[in-house]
């Protein structure tokens, strides 16, 4: 993160409008998400991260993580249960447009990684990117971070994920 971008804070529900908007912009990146499952997510996360624009305080990037154990719906996330005992699965991560290559979303990531480290929890962070449909931009920029591919799933008829896993902290992956 450079000195100039935006300090990485908690995402709260006062920002339900915004992430919304910035998250639904973003299909089909990520999945579609209402306000309903945002309150649910924010309820039982373990991580809500964001970066908002110090001056107007709009919102430019967040994500949401989950620990194991969680309450959470998702083949993307049972995938992970079913393969890790400990991880954090980042389950959405979303960069507003005109804010996108500029290190926001490299930055939630340092900052998700230093909580993890600082918390004890693990030493796995999960995420999956699509490939079908494909997305490389997020498939260059989650292996320059140092994600490894782990396995592929098909979440749902159409849609092919990859399934990645980067270690962080001093502590071997299973």
């Amino acid at each position: 993160m450079t000195n100039s971008s935006p300090p990485v804070s908690l995402l709260t529900i006062r920002q339900l409008d915004q992430v919304l908007a910035l998250n639904n912009a973003n299909i089909p990146a990520v999945s579609e998400l209402t306000e309903e499952e945002f309150r649910f997510d924010l309820k039982h996360c373990l991580y809500p991260l964001m970066i908002t624009d110090v001056g107007s305080n709009e919102l430019l990037a967040f994500c949401v993580t989950f620990g194991p154990g969680a309450p959470y719906q998702s083949s993307n996330y049972e995938w992970f249960s079913d393969r890790y005992e400990n991880f954090v699965y980042l389950d959405r991560i979303a960069v507003a447009s005109d804010h996108q290559n500029k290190g926001l979303g490299a930055a939630l990531y340092e900052a998700l990684e230093k909580k993890m480290i600082a918390d004890q929890l693990t030493t796995a962070l999960a995420c999956e990117v699509n490939l079908q449909p494909a997305n490389p931009g997020s498939l260059r920029f989650h292996h320059r971070l140092g994600f490894e591919e782990v396995g592929q799933h098909e979440p749902k008829p159409g849609f092919i994920v990859s399934m990645l896993v980067k270690k962080v902290g001093e502590i071997p992956l299973p």
